[in-house]
């Protein structure tokens, strides 16, 4: 029988360190992970080859689609280093910034990129260490500003700086990017996370790179992206509200309403949406989160999020396997709470005006009207079990898939359980005797169930969502041995 997740919101888990090992991994995924992350910011390209042979042994073993999604390091901005390892810094006072590689000192701090000080002009705010420091410019020169420290009173060597309100000439795509990124091509990940995007012109040139090997994952982390959010979600295959840098290049009481809009437009396009970062941090070192915590990873689902993420909670924690153990009990007892359906139901967006927007609506409103058992999509690219998941039905979406890759990939998306089926399907018949096949062996429909199937005809096109049938599940259907002939599938009477 087919042990599927008692929930629709997906569970995304960093490994590292502390889960590094196929012991750790299988408890992982047995606490409820449905999607890997490689996070290519720390790590070898050999110790993730490593753990991604061990998720697709994983995979083989417990015969059910796991995904995997390598987030790349992106451009890192930081300070170069100083004489005494660190310097003491005075609110009000000015202190200089400059490409000299020689060490910095209390009145002088080297920046080794030379774009960035070009970029910044007078009024420009600058945030080191994660904004524990800040200062604004108010002078500049050639190859160097003067700022005014702002707040703060020490920085160290290394220590990373944003520039929020500037459009910096960066790609998000370094040499050392370039590198994971073909790397885990080749490994075959289903996801690629793109970091410090600021622009559509940033996609457009990862998914030049990528082709049709992956898919892409946009990190939205920049202020300057939130301002090309619609077309970003456009171009993207899904979205990573990543908080972790929008809480410092952004006013931190901003980030709970911004969560809000970035989710809301992922489901408008039908674009898988993961909320990342702080999760349930203190978990890294303790085996239960704060109580505000669990209000945070709850406050997601309501919002609709496709998928929440932990990051040095699972990768370099003490409690990993606890802290997914929590997670997916929080997303468990929010989606039984009775009014998380009437929350869901209020946000869907606006109908679509294709036919594959109509017929998944049609699929959504006769499920609702026959009280469907489930939702069963038949999928070659994967987007008819996207438009599924789109209209976050109350009923298990039951995604068939007839490439791994698609399998894999779907895995992300809301309410979807995902079954690879390679085998060629000729005609609609065969596809909806399939689809019920499925549907009663893997636990989702029984006796007198119904369940509605959508599918695009002719086979093996992409993108063709035209076709929606309903079925009673009958006891013939239910009672035929492993392996014999399905009966045809009856529709229901009109």
């Amino acid at each position: 029988m087919y042990s599927r997740r008692e929930r629709a919101t997906k569970i995304v888990a960093t490994l590292g360190p502390a889960s590094s090992s196929a012991e750790k991994i299988k408890a992982l995924y047995e606490a409820g992970v449905d999607v890997f992350r490689l996070n290519f910011s720390h790590g070898t390209q050999a110790d993730h080859g490593r753990v991604l042979g061990i998720v697709r042994d994983l995979e083989r073993e417990v015969k059910r689609p796991i995904g995997v999604l390598a987030d790349l390091q992106g451009p890192k901005l930081r300070v170069g280093r100083f004489q005494d390892n660190a310097i003491t810094l005075v609110a009000g006072t000015s202190i200089r910034f400059d490409t000299d590689p020689t060490p910095g000192d209390d009145k002088r701090v080297p920046i080794p990129h030379p774009e960035i000080i070009e970029a910044l002009h007078v009024g420009s705010t600058v945030l080191l260490d994660d904004g524990k420091v800040r200062v604004k410019v108010v002078h500049k020169g050639a190859g160097f500003i003067e700022a005014e420290v702002i707040a703060g009173s020490r920085l160290s060597n290394n220590k990373g700086f944003n520039v929020p309100d500037v459009l910096l000439p960066v790609s998000p795509l370094t040499d050392k990017d370039r590198a994971d990124l073909f790397f885990a091509l080749d490994l075959g990940v289903e996801w690629i996370a793109l970091s410090f995007v600021q622009r559509p012109e940033d996609v457009i040139e990862a998914r030049e790179l990528i082709q049709d090997r992956a898919r892409i994952n946009l990190k939205l982390e920049k202020p300057a992206a939130i301002e090309h959010l619609t077309r970003l979600t456009e171009l993207s295959d899904s979205i990573m509200v990543a908080r972790g840098d929008l809480g410092v290049e952004l006013s931190l009481p901003e980030i709970p309403a911004l969560q809000k809009s970035i989710i809301r437009e992922s489901r408008r396009f039908g674009r898988p949406v993961i909320v990342a970062t702080q999760m349930l941090e203190s978990m890294i070192n303790a085996p239960v989160p704060t109580r505000a915590e669990v209000s945070d990873v709850a406050t997601a689902v309501y919002d609709g999020a496709d998928a929440v993420m932990l990051s040095a909670e699972s990768a370099a924690g003490q409690y990993p396997v606890e802290a997914v153990a929590m997670m997916d009990q929080i997303i468990k007892n929010v989606e039984r709470d009775p009014g998380y359906r009437k929350i869901i139901d209020s946000q869907r967006p606006e109908e679509g005006t294709s036919v594959a927007d109509a017929v998944t609506q049609a699929a959504y409103g006769a499920a609702n009207a026959v009280n469907a058992a489930a939702i069963v999509t038949y999928t070659l690219s994967g987007t008819t079990t996207l438009h599924a998941a789109r209209e976050r039905p109350k009923q298990p979406v039951l995604g068939i898939a007839s490439k791994l890759a698609t399998a894999r990939q779907l895995v992300l998306s809301y309410g979807v359980h995902v079954v690879h089926a390679p085998e060629e399907i000729h005609t609609f018949a065969e596809m909806a005797t399939k689809a019920t096949q499925i549907a009663i062996d893997y636990g989702f429909a029984g006796e007198g169930d119904r369940i509605a199937i959508t599918a695009g005809v002719p086979f093996a096109t992409p993108g063709t969502t035209n076709v929606l049938r309903l079925v009673t599940i009958d006891k013939g259907m239910v009672d035929r041995k492993p392996g014999s002939p399905q009966p045809a599938p009856r529709p229901v009477a009109k």
